[in-house]
């Protein structure tokens, strides 16, 4: 009779609700390792990097840091993360502008909380977006992408969209490199979706959390061509390889002042303000220096020499692959050889990843989890189960100007390299 109760009484936002599909498949991959089994880890998203030396020294010097800091965030941190996206993204933020939080996934939502708008969300996109906007009560409209557009927003999409309904407030995220698929935004399609977003006063939150992970180094905000509707979000999870820390950091231009002000008071009545140790380590972060671009240069060739290696590796046996051009991530469509999956009753991505992980212990996750339709056979690889801090000591060997090469790759990257072998030879033998 309890268990009626409780059921009855949830909010109808977050009935059906379930657990975040990457952590999910983390826990998942844990279970089956504590039972002997082993598992390729192709499925959360976490850089296989360790913390940069001078941040995690940073860290050890301000463990004593005890007290509450600002809901805004720490003055120094504030500082140095303006600095940051001057120097790296060429936009021109001041201290004031920026809200830290203890992760931008808490940042994200309480931007749903706080704006009244419709949602847009180009497909396929990051796992919580939608069920953050879910449990809030918000409206979601999603844009689907497409392959031969390399799973990109279009301009195009976008306008006609806004031409539906001229004059409803919209916040539009956008992710790049992006996360399933590593895929990233030219100049000229920046600026087209800055123009459509100005005509319509588009809020745009921008999610760079990837940005010093684009393969070449070169990263544009679209802050740059909207300054006054964009919101930069940004943090240390993945290019400094510090996800459990909970640090993210959003950007505001003055124009949205009102909505940074109103975030910071949820802020304070939630999570009062982020981990103060955490914020002092950050400054040396964001602060940057040769110690932390070589670590980058090096992150990003390791990344950018195995994601091509195996997006080759998955065409040779019939998937559609978008090469990646930052972050850690394949999005691999298997539609082009359909029937030999509909032939082994496999008619959907979420049985091709259960079916691959129960035959071959490789660990990935389906389209589905990431807003595209559960019967077009797209998964997202995550290439990230190898020692990080091992391939980045053996690259600092090899002169930056030089190919890593397959080599690289076999020794330093087997685990991930052996699962996608395995997906591979699965696939082949169906």
């Amino acid at each position: 009779m309890l268990n009626k109760q409780i059921h009855v009484s949830l909010n109808l936002n977050v009935r059906g609700l379930t657990e975040s599909a990457t952590l999910a498949i983390n826990n998942q991959s844990n279970q089956l390792i504590r039972q002997g089994k082993h598992v390729y880890r192709l499925g959360l998203g976490q850089s296989p990097f360790p913390v940069p030396e001078v941040v995690q020294k940073a860290l050890r010097q301000n463990s004593h840091q005890k007290d509450y800091l600002p809901v805004q965030g720490l003055q120094t941190l504030r500082e140095a993360v303006a600095r940051y996206h001057s120097k790296y993204d060429g936009t021109h933020f001041n201290p004031g502008s920026v809200l830290i939080g203890p992760g931008s996934k808490e940042l994200m939502f309480l931007l749903q909380i706080c704006y009244y708008g419709e949602l847009v969300i180009p497909t396929p996109c990051w796992v919580s977006y939608s069920p953050q906007a879910q449990i809030v009560g918000r409206q979601v409209v999603s844009i689907p992408t497409s392959f031969e557009n390399e799973w990109r927003l279009q301009p195009e999409s976008l306008r006609q969209l806004c031409e539906q309904d001229p004059g409803r407030p919209r916040l539009v995220i956008l992710n790049y490199p992006g996360n399933p698929e590593g895929g990233t935004y030219s100049q000229q399609t920046l600026e087209e979706i800055a123009e459509v977003a100005r005509e319509y006063d588009i809020i745009i939150l921008s999610d760079e959390i990837y940005g010093k992970l684009s393969h070449s180094g070169e990263h544009i905000s679209i802050a740059r061509y909207y300054p006054e509707g964009t919101i930069v979000s940004s943090g240390l999870s993945k290019w400094c390889g510090a996800g459990g820390w909970r640090l993210g950091t959003f950007t505001f231009p003055e124009s949205l002042k009102w909505l940074q002000n109103v975030m910071a008071a949820v802020a304070s009545e939630t999570y009062t303000s982020t981990s103060a140790p955490i914020q002092y380590a950050a400054v040396r972060a964001f602060e940057g220096g040769i110690a932390i671009e070589r670590y980058l240069a090096h992150s990003r060739r390791i990344l950018a020499r195995l994601g091509e290696w195996a997006a080759l590796r998955l065409r040779d046996i019939g998937a559609r692959v978008v090469s990646p051009k930052g972050a850690f991530y394949l999005f691999p469509d298997f539609t082009p050889i359909a029937d030999k999956f509909i032939k082994n009753q496999i008619l959907t991505s979420s049985e091709l990843c259960r079916r691959v992980l129960d035959e071959t212990g490789v660990a990935f996750l389906p389209g589905k989890a990431f807003g595209r339709p559960d019967e077009e056979l797209t998964v997202r690889i995550a290439y990230v189960d190898f020692d990080g801090a091992r391939a980045l000591a053996a690259s600092e060997q090899i002169p930056l100007d030089q190919d890593i090469g397959p080599d690289f790759i076999k020794f330093y990257c087997h685990n991930t390299k052996a699962g996608i072998e395995l997906l591979c030879d699965w696939v082949d033998s169906l």
